[in-house]
């Protein structure tokens, strides 16, 4: 077997593998006596199937497929042996005309594509100067954020009649005789879109009737259907008019800011007092404001030492390679979304250097810990707040326990340090900015 390299440019280069008969005679030799111990043919006791026959069927697939291996095994052992730094793959030579002929030929020649990875300067320093944002925390940000938690444990109470936005109970009936009838139905007068519609209702209490067109009411079928209780293609036949009569008006109250409200959100007894609490949603609101800070410092990092190092691609190797890979890519779609791969392709190659240079890893403990924080916070974003310890750390263990999920918060966890230890060496040109500005910055980006 003979493997040589030809470079192309500086970020390509092929490589030909020649396989002799030698390389592969012996291997096919000893499948197809594999096969003759084990092949069931009739008219023949197992293992007596006469040499030639088995050799008649099945020589050319066996030859194929152990040629396949020997190319592939010692393609990746010369890369590996050369230390040849690639990216992606090594795809089929597209200039290549030597087609193999598996009937006739006993010597085959193989040519493929290398994209090589380039040189570059990964080195960030405290020369180095990226933003960082602090987002202020304001009275405002506090009242707004309170509020929002006296909403979320509120509740609708009965008031004596309606206005603009109660909550409407009541049987609902079809105005024509044996028309739709829907017992306990409920509609949002805040979810009307007709305002003459809604005007019906002002002033209406428990036992009061009301007609009004439904239709102009609620306009969406699929809303209407779920109202009425049918299909959604049945919504064309009923009539316009409807009668209601209210059984139950309701307005949503968000809870008062009292014990009883620290309690719901944190525990019993754990905060006592309104500036207790008010103290909480700050330090929550540091927490997710730290959190937003650094995805933003990471996005700037990632953009600065990305164009710092300054890295050429194999472009059109690459575009080949990533058609290849995927099934449901094209060569027209791919130049349309070839500038995403170009920085991710960049981003992986800074990362690997990083991470070699500067011996960054990931231990189990950290990976653990990681993903019991990020368990902790999607308990916390669906307001389960009191969640023991135990559970969470279960909930964690269950995800790592999945290998593609362990992949990606491994793959994660690599990142933010990779993105801490950035932010450590760079200098830091911080800004104090408000939270409105601080979106207004990803409004931009886009």
């Amino acid at each position: 077997m003979n493997i040589t390299k030809e470079l192309v440019d500086d970020l390509n280069a092929v490589v030909t593998v020649k396989i002799e008969e030698v390389d592969y005679q012996d291997k096919v030799d000893k499948v197809l006596n594999d096969y003759r111990k084990t092949a069931s043919i009739k008219g023949f006791r197992p293992g007596k199937v006469p040499a030639g026959m088995i050799k008649k069927m099945y020589y050319k697939p066996v030859l194929i497929e152990e040629i396949n291996k020997l190319v592939s095994e010692n393609l990746m052992n010369f890369i590996r042996n050369e230390k040849i730094q690639i990216l992606g793959e090594p795809m089929p030579n597209e200039d290549d005309a030597n087609i193999p002929d598996f009937d006739k030929d006993k010597e085959y020649s193989f040519k493929f594509d290398l994209g090589i990875s380039p040189e570059f300067n990964s080195d960030v320093t405290e020369k180095d100067k990226i933003l960082f944002y602090t987002i202020k925390v304001d009275d405002k940000v506090v009242e707004e954020s309170v509020n929002e938690v006296a909403k979320k444990f509120g509740e609708l109470k009965p008031v004596e009649k309606a206005s603009n936005d109660e909550l409407i109970k009541g049987n609902l009936k079809e105005d024509i005789e044996d028309g739709v009838i829907v017992e306990e139905a409920s509609m949002s007068l805040d979810m009307m879109k007709d305002e003459k519609q809604k005007k019906l209702f002002a002033g209406k209490k428990v036992g009061d009737k009301v007609i009004f067109d439904i239709k102009k009411s609620f306009p969406n079928d699929t809303e209407l259907a779920a109202m009425l209780k049918i299909e959604k293609d049945q919504v064309q036949d009923v009539s316009d008019n409807f009668e209601i009569e209210i059984m139950e008006v309701l307005k949503f109250e968000k809870h008062e800011v009292n014990q009883e409200l620290f309690d719901k959100v944190y525990g019993v007894g754990i905060v006592k007092s309104e500036e207790e609490f008010k103290a909480k949603v700050i330090e929550e609101l540091k927490m997710n404001y730290e959190r937003e800070s650094n995805y933003k410092f990471a996005i700037d990092a990632k953009d600065y030492i990305i164009k710092k190092a300054n890295i050429e691609l194999p472009v059109e190797f690459l575009k080949r390679w990533i058609v290849a890979a995927n099934e449901k890519m094209s060569a027209e779609s791919i130049d349309e979304d070839f500038k995403n791969y170009e920085d991710e392709f960049r981003w992986q190659l800074v990362k690997n250097k990083l991470v070699a240079a500067h011996e960054i890893s990931v231990s189990e403990e950290e990976l653990f810990e990681y993903a019991f924080i990020l368990s902790k916070n999607q308990f916390l974003q669906y307001g389960l707040t009191n969640i023991p310890d135990e559970h969470i750390e279960n909930y964690a263990k269950e995800q790592l326990e999945k290998p593609e999920e362990a992949r990606r918060l491994r793959e994660q966890k690599f990142d933010d340090k990779i993105i801490a230890f950035i932010k450590e060496k760079v200098k830091l040109d911080k800004k104090n900015i408000t939270m409105d500005k601080f979106r207004k910055l990803f409004e931009a980006d886009k």
